[in-house]
């Protein structure tokens, strides 16, 4: 669907980009910021959980060696209490604690299931070495601690002062066998409770990231509105703009976007006004222009008629009026026609190679009587042969036109010199005239449309005030430039550039 020549569906609002944007920016942190603390939270959780158990069997093995558990001095009150203290404990960690002895059978099982049996493992051999051995089993959700109880005598011939790892060996009376250990405690305790903790704290987690997106969508979606604002205010004086009212200014500077959109827009809004304006003044003056001629024709047709017997010689004269009157309206609507060719889109241009040097030289020839009749000296002077890619008619009337004026607008027993050069790119054509100058003040209008310095002596030269305007046209149609140097009362310079080659 199309309206006004746009695409209407498919568009995208700047808003939604923006939004994406901003979510983008404050949900990847969060997301890295949840990840991190979960890895964390799971580190700190397990490593808590195995210190705590650590903590105890060094309590519980310390008891075991005061108690003489595995020497065979046991005292049978104490064993009690300490049995319960570690069922108490392995209920409390919601885990498994087995005591194995010098021989390697299993003493006490708080499950009751391995009573007797014979343990031979690497972590229990390395415990009876006096090395407590931990270590976590992810895959199976699980995690032991391998812990020595060695009596106040080997720990003292360990070197540790108590209860604690070593490596020396007993004599050959010890009765661990040559064992440091006396005996082993193994804590078996599941990781189901971290897992569920962790959750916990994951779900609260999970929560409060989800409140922090929606927080921060709803702050995204404010923050996108607010810079957007100025857009749409900028969008309002467009419509305002585009409605027909050229005289709203185009003011929003908030940002330097902005400002530079509305400064390009009031830029093609002034042109726009001028355009009009010129349109409306061109309007004017071509009524006025074409008016004057017919009122001249008309005064001097009622001025015949009402006189009774006018004599032959006023008869003609008033005939010769009137048809330097009509010539006159003639020369105003060729210019204008002219004019009209040119400006449109895709004016016609007979573009063909073309001596540069003849044409001028054509030009002269056609333009010497006038000077000659005026006094005025024409001469010419070419620095090199030039071809060039020419409309030969269009470009002949522009040099023709600069010619024309330097001669009509110049003083008695003045000068006229053409000069032609060239470069690899361009040719020049210069006028130079040592004639009365033009006003700085009126050198930026004299390619206006109907622009006169002097219209009394244009009028009596029969001028239009078209003839720079078609210059301008036609060397601009070349895709060429023209440049006026004057100075009032020494002189005028026009200076024509015209490419070479023609590129359309």
């Amino acid at each position: 669907m199309k309206i006004m020549g746009k695409q209407v569906l498919g568009r995208v609002s700047m808003r939604i980009p923006l939004i994406l944007c901003f979510l983008f920016v404050t949900a990847i942190p969060l997301m890295i910021q949840a990840r991190v603390l979960a890895i964390y939270n799971r580190k700190a959780m397990t490593s808590q959980a195995i210190n705590d158990a650590q903590n105890r069997c060094t309590i519980l093995a310390n008891e075991l060696a005061q108690a003489e558990f595995f020497t065979g001095l046991q005292n049978t009150s104490r064993i009690t209490s300490l049995k319960t203290e570690i069922e108490t404990t392995a209920d409390v960690l919601g885990g498994r604690i087995v005591l194995v002895d010098a021989n390697y059978k299993i003493m006490e099982d708080t499950f009751g299931l391995s009573g007797g049996k014979t343990i031979v493992v690497r972590e229990v051999l390395k415990a009876f070495d006096g090395t407590p051995v931990t270590h976590i089993d992810d895959d199976n959700g699980f995690y032991y601690v391998v812990y020595p109880v060695m009596s106040r005598e080997n720990a003292l011939a360990d070197g540790t002062g108590g209860n604690g790892s070593g490596a020396a060996k007993g004599n050959g009376d010890d009765p661990a066998g040559g064992k440091t250990a006396d005996g082993v405690m193994i804590l078996i305790v599941s990781t189901e409770s971290i897992g569920l903790v962790r959750g916990k704290i994951s779900g609260s987690t999970g929560l409060l990231q989800l409140l922090l997106m929606l927080a921060f969508f709803f702050v995204d979606v404010l923050l996108a509105s607010l810079l957007l604002r100025p857009f749409r205010r900028l969008q309002d004086q467009l419509d305002t703009a585009a409605d027909g009212n050229l005289s709203q200014e185009i003011d929003e500077d908030t940002y330097a976007e902005t400002s530079d959109i509305s400064d390009t827009v009031s830029r093609t809004i002034n042109q726009l006004k001028a355009i009009d304006e010129s349109r409306q003044e061109f309007v004017s003056n071509v009524s006025h222009e074409l008016k004057t001629p017919i009122t001249s024709i008309r005064v001097l047709a009622d001025s015949l008629m009402t006189m009774e017997n006018p004599p032959v010689e006023l008869y003609q004269e008033f005939m010769e009026d009137i048809s330097q009157e009509i010539d006159r309206e003639s020369q105003i609507i060729e210019d204008l026609l002219t004019l009209v060719r040119m400006d449109r889109s895709n004016p016609d241009m007979n573009m063909r190679s073309v001596s540069i040097n003849a044409m001028i030289e054509e030009i002269l020839k056609r333009l010497r009587p006038l000077a000659k009749a005026k006094n005025i000296e024409l001469a010419y002077e070419s620095i090199r042969e030039v071809k060039a890619d020419i409309d030969e008619v269009k470009l002949s009337l522009a040099i023709m036109n600069l010619v024309e004026n330097a001669i009509k607008y110049n003083r008695e027993e003045g000068w006229v010199h053409v000069t032609l050069d060239a470069d690899h790119r361009y040719f020049y054509v210069r006028v130079i005239d040592n004639g009365i100058g033009i006003p700085k003040e009126y050198q930026d209008h004299v390619f206006e449309r109907f622009y006169r310095v002097d219209k009394a002596r244009s009028r009596e030269s029969g001028g239009t005030g078209l003839g720079l305007a078609i210059t301008k046209n036609i060397v601009v149609l070349h895709r060429g430039a023209i440049r006026l140097q004057s100075e009032e009362g020494k002189g005028t310079t026009f200076t024509v550039r015209i490419p070479l080659n023609y590129i359309p």
